[in-house]
């Protein structure tokens, strides 16, 4: 059963994008470990979204493996380890390195199943400040066709904001 979404924030979901992410900003300002931002991170989408976020976190590539991605703070059930790049739509997005959306995972040629009952993606990369691939942020929706381009624009809008100096 889908918990309800925070009470103070908008309906609207462009408008709940912009609250969490000022709200993110606030938090994480001054902040400069990576852990503690993307827990943060993962933490505020989890509660603003419970209706469609069934797992909300990041894959960090791995400083001994730069083609493979290591899970990170994430809420949700238990993770994938570890993602090689162009594996899953994790390893896609991070290979790719743009959002991936996903209606139907069962449908995306070498899914990685985490947890089967995941049905819909969106896959965010994360730059740091030198451009290179930091990590991917992963939502999962336990929906079909749960993410659009409202979600595409307000979370790389939100991994924009998690530019690290690393």
């Amino acid at each position: 059963m889908a918990e309800a979404a925070r009470a103070d924030l908008p309906a609207d979901k462009a408008e709940r994008y912009a609250v969490v992410r000022r709200e993110i900003a606030a938090v994480i300002a001054g902040e400069p470990n990576r852990t503690a931002r993307y827990a943060t991170v993962a933490s505020l989408l989890a509660q603003a979204f419970p209706e469609r976020f069934f797992w909300t976190g990041f894959y960090v590539v791995d400083e001994a493996k730069p083609n493979e991605l290591v899970v990170g703070p994430y809420q949700g059930t238990l993770g994938c380890l570890r993602i090689p790049f162009g594996k899953g739509v994790c390893g896609a997005a991070a290979a790719q390195r743009q959002t991936i959306i996903v209606d139907d995972v069962h449908a995306f040629p070498g899914h990685i199943a985490c947890d089967s009952r995941s049905n819909s993606e969106i896959v965010t990369p994360v730059f740091n400040k030198a451009g290179g691939l930091a990590a991917v942020l992963d939502v999962d929706s336990t929906q079909f066709a749960a993410f659009d381009a409202i979600d595409k624009a307000g979370l790389e809008a939100i991994c924009g904001d998690l530019l690290t100096v690393d």
